[in-house]
């Protein structure tokens, strides 16, 4: 049925959460442990000037919510200062496992949600308020967001949506009027900068460790309670939750993750953090921090300097971090099961799942299809080290790829000149000749097996095309459009978010935005690597 749009400061909220579970309304904001609980209502504090920087179209017709202006009673709500009557704002409590350490107590530290609305497509969506102020578990933060992180997170969530990739989404941005002091790559050099809040929606910000921590705690109750909720509200397919329905959905939980993990191989996307408060229940891209794509193709890049000494979350290891992290979720459900072995059939889930999805999101970027008695497994396992040993741009790659492999089958031309071509257009070391020849003698025997394809050209071509991203939120990109909006200019980013609705569209009006990363991206901060910092 359709939503009657609204502004978002007269759209009626419900608050399945915050009436469902146990909750504590937090009269004391001091950062502190809170047992026995799931959350700690709490509100946002008010900021000095809120001002509407950027809006989500597409997203806001699916929610029902007319665009704001740029200030007045919407852009109150957006940057917490206005709380309506049918809201209950709360923090969540969680736990987790950071860089492989168990954290304790974390939960939302900065992030305070309104409550869910009822959006076009049924299903109810959680709007959650990042940079809203202290909460009883910031630590020992202040609650804000600055714009630089801000910004990078609702352009991200928005264009990983559009590339396909099962993420959470961004509503709006909102600066604040306000400074926000940060010390940007933690050493020693704090600086004032603007402050920001962006509006995060999900059906649910539940993570992994919302379940570590009533685990940890002793709350089984709790546990229990908030593995209901989930499945309530979230799996509902899986029937009444019992023991074996918890078996199934954890099995559920870790199949969602695999094809979260598929998707982010497939672009070149790295998380770059991904702690276990930092993975979705629902298996969706969560906490946009110090992320990065893959420019140089290189397996063991991690763009968060915090993570420089282990590389724990370079893109290559993505996968196994990911299962990692869904133990630690099997050994918080363990209370819930009757025979805890029964978990491991979760974790084979997430294994199959990631083989047959990334081998056929692989094919599908070649314009390979999976035929019968032809096994191209070595082709593709031979194909990621030839890509690292060239240092090709992934993205700019696989897209020139998808236009030269098609015309060659079109033509039967002669090949070599026009993979050389490809590799030396792609490359970030077009010097090291020798470093080329892995991949300069993978591609004559993949375009073989091209010829084996029963498809046209063409057919193959847009195959391809719809596989293979021209545009992706390079850090240099975003950092162009964080820099000009620091400076009042809005053009930049407004521009970046109409050319990401659409990343596999040609759209030569904008060719210099699909632009491998230039020589003065390389060492400037904000543009390679990133800290937690924001």
């Amino acid at each position: 049925m359709p939503v009657t749009p609204q502004p978002i400061h007269q759209v009626p909220f419900s608050n399945s959460f915050v009436d469902e579970l146990r909750g504590e309304v937090a009269v004391n904001l001091q950062p502190r442990q809170v047992p026995g609980y799931c959350y700690s209502r709490v509100e946002p504090t008010p900021v000095r000037a809120p001002r509407l920087l950027a809006w989500s179209d597409d997203l806001a017709r699916l929610l029902g919510l007319t665009r704001p202006p740029e200030q007045g009673p919407e852009a109150e709500v957006l940057a917490g200062n206005l709380v309506t009557p049918s809201m209950k704002p709360f923090a969540a409590r969680y736990g987790g496992h950071q860089f492989g350490n168990w954290a304790g107590q974390l939960g939302d530290g900065r992030a305070i949600s309104l409550g869910e609305v009822s959006a076009a497509d049924g299903q109810s969506w959680e709007i959650q308020l990042k940079g809203a102020g202290p909460t009883p578990y910031s630590r020992r933060a202040d609650g804000r967001a600055v714009l630089r992180s801000s910004l990078r997170e609702f352009l991200c969530s928005e264009a990983m949506h559009y590339l396909g990739v099962p993420t959470t989404r961004a509503l709006s941005l909102v600066s604040t009027g306000d400074t926000v002091v940060r010390d940007m790559f933690y050493n020693g050099n704090p600086q004032p900068e603007p402050g920001a809040v962006v509006a995060r929606v999900a059906p649910t910000f539940i993570r992994f460790g919302n379940f570590q921590m009533m685990t940890a705690a002793g709350e089984i109750d709790n546990l229990r309670d908030l593995a209901d909720y989930v499945i309530r509200h979230h799996y509902p397919e899986l029937g009444a939750p019992s023991p074996a329905v918890y078996v199934q959905w954890f099995t559920e939980v870790c199949r969602r993750t695999a094809v979260m993990i598929a998707h982010w191989m497939a672009v070149g996307f790295v998380h770059g953090v991904m702690n276990t408060d930092n993975m979705s229940i629902l298996g969706l891209t969560i906490d946009y921090g110090p992320y990065g794509w893959l420019e140089p193709y290189d397996p063991g890049w991690t763009p968060n300097t915090t993570d420089f000494g282990q590389h724990r979350y370079a893109f290559g290891q993505q996968p196994r971090v990911a299962i990692w992290n869904l133990m630690q979720l099997g050994r918080a459900l363990a209370p819930l099961v009757t025979e805890v072995t029964e978990l491991n059939q979760g974790l084979e889930q997430y294994a199959a799942t990631l083989n047959a999805t990334q081998a056929d999101m692989m094919r599908r970027k070649l314009g390979l299809s999976a035929r019968e008695g032809q096994d191209d497994a070595a082709l593709l396992e031979a194909l990621h080290p030839a890509l690292a040993a060239a240092e090709v741009d992934m993205t700019q790659f696989f897209r020139t790829l998808s236009h030269t492999a098609p015309a060659l089958l079109a033509s039967g031309g002669e090949p070599e000149a026009a993979f050389q071509e490809l590799v030396t257009k792609t490359t970030y070391a077009p010097s090291a000749a020798d470093a080329h020849k892995p991949l300069l003698g993978w591609l004559p025997q993949y375009l073989e097996r091209l010829r084996l394809e029963p498809r046209s050209p063409e057919d193959i071509r847009e195959g391809m095309l719809a596989a293979n991203p021209k545009y992706v939120l390079r850090n240099y990109l975003a950092q162009t459009a964080i820099q000009a909006a620091e400076a009042g200019d809005l053009s930049y980013l407004h521009r970046l978010m109409e050319v990401l609705k659409t990343p596999y569209a040609e759209q030569p009006e904008h060719e210099e935005l699909a632009a491998m990363r230039p020589d003065w991206a390389w060492n400037m901060p904000g543009c390679a690597t990133l800290s937690c910092s924001s």
